[in-house]
């Protein structure tokens, strides 16, 4: 499977109400960690609507940053994490799930799926993928 397909993948996955943020971008990439599909989806499972209930993080950017400790072994995964989230930014606008939703400001800055994309995105960018 491609990126690009990934991307598509997960995004469907989260526009379709298969999985939250997080799990969408965890599932996308079960074939390529040692950690098992079921697994990935329970350990995510808690970042629906970002970190702490659109408080903070963004979930999908949660789930790139997992994938990627799994990817490297943990070797490096604090700069890839940094990396990975300048690049979600970059495409997204923010970091921050109330603020990619307009809570308080009424602009949404990147709507669920986009995200998801995003963050399957600047992770293999991030990865060399």
């Amino acid at each position: 499977m491609t990126i690009q397909e990934r991307a598509e993948t997960a995004a469907n996955y989260k526009k379709t109400g298969v999985c939250n943020c997080c799990q969408a971008v965890t599932k996308v990439f079960a074939d390529t960690v040692d950690v098992d599909e079921a697994t990935l989806m329970k350990m995510s499972a808690g970042f629906a609507a970002g970190m702490g209930c659109m408080e903070a993080t963004c979930g999908s950017l949660i789930g790139a940053t997992m994938i990627a400790g799994l990817k490297t072994q943990g070797q490096g995964t604090p700069r890839f994490s940094k990396e990975i989230l300048a690049a979600f930014k970059e495409k997204s606008g923010a970091t921050i799930c109330k603020e990619l939703k307009g809570v308080g400001t009424g602009k949404v800055l990147c709507e669920c799926d986009d995200c998801v994309r995003n963050a399957v995105l600047s992770l293999a960018e991030v990865l060399g993928e």
